[in-house]
């Protein structure tokens, strides 16, 4: 048996709170969710030098409809695990036009930039590193101004009725939205070896490997989007970076953005092969509960994040016993809000690299097709690397896009793992749909209820490592 079979068997789900048959009660059960942190970018791995985004052109909206049982009246976005907080937030000139600020004031901001933790594949050109982004501005806007605005984002709650801690959130949460987004900028970056990125509990933060070089200055070859976005494979120089095709070691490197303080990131070279985690945030990594309106949005804009039971320790298990693994967070709130994302990522699971949902999938038809996109890049980017899917059913798309993947791209996916959330919180009370996984072998996925540190060796023949 594998190192990575035996950390996986010895630190995931019992068989006495997890099943991997379909769910003859699912279409009568209620699911929950949890909430997430700080940012990344996006776009496609090539053999190319660059490779430039398209993503409007590339994918359909499919909004999955609400269950009659429960009636109209439920916003499809809960159903779909898409909160309406999340949709339509401002841009550009809205932006502007909201804040009541001119022209001229906009021109004497400092230009800031927000930086995705992005991935890199090793083509036999080199290796190709994704950039991923927004350029911005930050306008100033007074306490009494960001109160009203986030007071639009609270159902039920006035922002004077949190507490100060989370009154400080609700304001810079809100400020993070309403920024000014600046198209038609050229973004350079600096990359150094990074010494730690996250918190795994092992030296470094787990998930990769310091490298030995890797200093350089990249100019990124295309200017901004009309929505301040970036999104880029772009080809780096080796300089004492090892080979993708000689080392089996992820390397990390530190990526700063340079003129602006706060646009730094950590990026991770990954070898063709071996094993990877695309893991879901809410309601499986941090608690947010987005099918509750009202907590949904308090757990999102103003309480501290909280992790979800003991998936720190899970996750920090995983880096420490398995070789070389792969930690890839993929997120579809918007790119504006996931600083905090990040931040509750890196300083509670291991590091590793980000997708979030840029600008230009703004509505919920768009929402649910961003995650299949993303997912999608990461698979063509790594053909020969091995997937562990990691989610909750109170997502609509996740629910169909998972199991399309283990069709889409046999033999990579090894185990999809998936949180019962309708059978641990009673407050979710909308249905999940499994059609999708009733042509997959059932045992290479698995619906549980709550994570446990260890449970007896069971055989699972499909976690094959062979490439």
């Amino acid at each position: 048996m594998s190192p990575v079979i035996s950390a996986i068997l010895l630190t995931l789900l019992p068989l006495a709170t997890a099943y991997a048959v379909l769910d003859p009660r699912a279409a009568a059960i209620v699911p929950e969710k949890p909430l997430i942190t700080p940012s990344p970018t996006l776009q496609h791995a090539v053999t190319k030098t660059v490779h430039r985004r398209g993503i409007l052109d590339d994918v359909k909206g499919d909004v999955n409809g609400i269950l009659s049982d429960l009636g109209s009246a439920i916003p499809s976005y809960v159903a779909s695990g898409v909160p309406n907080f999340f949709q339509d937030f401002p841009v550009g000139q809205d932006t502007q036009k909201s804040l009541g600020i001119d022209d001229d004031q906009v021109d004497a901001l400092p230009t800031s930039v927000l930086n995705i933790p992005g991935y890199g594949n090793w083509t036999d050109r080199g290796w190709n590193l994704r950039f991923h982004g927004n350029v911005y501005k930050q306008p100033p806007t007074s306490q009494e101004k960001l109160d009203d605005l986030a007071n639009i984002f609270l159902i039920g709650t006035d922002i004077k009725d949190l507490a100060p801690d989370q009154q400080a959130q609700a304001r810079n949460l809100t400020a993070s939205i309403f920024v000014l987004q600046q198209d038609n900028e050229n973004v350079t970056f600096s990359l150094r070896p990074a010494p730690t990125a996250g918190a795994s509990g092992e030296q470094g933060g787990g998930g990769a490997v310091t490298p030995n070089g890797g200093n350089q200055q990249v100019r990124f070859p295309y200017p901004t989007t009309s929505q301040g976005d970036f999104d880029a494979f772009v080809e780096i120089e080796s300089d004492g970076l090892a080979d993708g095709n000689s080392t089996s070691d992820i390397q990390r490197l530190n990526v700063y953005t340079e003129g602006s303080d706060i646009g730094n990131a950590t990026a991770y070279l990954v070898p063709p092969t071996g094993f990877s985690i695309i893991s879901d945030i809410d309601d499986i990594l941090r608690i947010t509960k987005i099918y509750q309106p009202k907590e949904g949005l308090l757990n999102s804009f103003a309480r501290p994040f909280v992790a979800w039971k003991n998936m720190p320790e899970i996750y920090a298990n995983w880096s420490r016993s398995i070789p070389d693994f792969h930690f890839h967070y993929l997120t579809t709130t918007p790119e504006q809000i996931t600083r905090n994302y990040m931040d509750f990522i890196y300083k509670t699971y291991p590091g590793g690299s980000f997708d979030t949902r840029p600008l230009n999938f703004s509505d919920v038809s768009a929402t649910l097709s961003i995650r299949k996109f993303l997912l999608d890049k990461v698979f063509e980017t790594f053909p020969k690397r091995k997937f562990i899917l990691m989610a909750d059913t109170s997502n609509s798309d996740v629910m169909k896009d998972y199991p399309q993947l283990a069709k889409d791209f046999p033999g990579q996916v090894q185990c999809i793992f998936l949180r019962n959330t309708s059978a641990t919180d009673d407050g979710d009370r909308f249905p999940y749909d499994t059609s999708g996984f009733q042509d997959l072998d059932k045992n290479t996925y698995m619906f549980f209820k709550v994570p446990v540190r260890s449970y007896p060796p069971i055989s699972f023949p499909f976690l094959d490592r062979s490439t």
